[in-house]
């Protein structure tokens, strides 16, 4: 519940942010983010709501209260989820068919987890032959090239984007070397 009321004053104060026109739209952008708000904390403002306004305006005041509360608090979020943005990373880790197989899906997803970092998508696939081809397109001249292609489409694959602080540098290192015989014990690869 409380994520739809930063959604929605954070989506207000975009609105309201970014708006060049005058103060009526400014009154009709602030009553939707208010009547927004009271909607998601329907049960929570009727004390707020019956000490600004009667019984038949408890409605209108428990929207105004709202308002007063989402506007400040979302373009608060805003600038907050900015400038946290900016200090994060993000890196994309795939688990091939040969982990998914071992069963090293949630061992790879926990390291990450405790080191703090956020899981912010992730998706299961089987890639085909030709989406392997452009994933490793770089490689094409090496003489593993279609090995690599051919395993890669072999089975699902579990596809994660990862976001923190210094989540790639952690990434590279949990992971360990691209050859395995050469990774350090304890990293996923050695």
């Amino acid at each position: 519940m409380s994520s739809q009321i930063c959604r929605s004053a954070s989506r207000a104060a975009r609105s309201l942010l970014s708006s060049t026109s005058k103060t009526s739209r400014f009154c009709s952008e602030g009553r939707a983010a208010a009547a927004a708000a009271a909607v998601s904390l329907s049960g929570k403002l009727p004390l707020l709501a019956s000490a600004y306004g009667r019984t038949g305006s408890s409605n209108v005041a428990r929207q105004w209260i709202s308002g007063a509360l989402a506007i400040p608090a979302g373009v608060y979020m805003l600038q907050e989820q900015e400038a946290h943005a900016a200090e994060l990373e993000r890196t994309f880790i795939a688990i091939k068919p040969d982990g998914v197989q071992r069963g090293l899906i949630s061992e790879i997803i926990s390291r990450f987890e405790r080191k703090g970092f956020k899981l912010v998508a992730i998706k299961i696939t089987v890639p085909s032959k030709d989406f392997a081809q452009k994933h490793y397109h770089d490689l094409k001249t090496r003489p593993f090239f279609d090995g690599l292609c051919d395993f890669l489409s072999s089975g699902p694959v579990i596809a994660m984007v990862w976001e923190g602080e210094g989540v790639i540098k952690y990434g590279r290192k949990l992971i360990g070397a691209t050859d395995p015989q050469k990774s350090e014990p304890g990293t996923i690869r050695g």
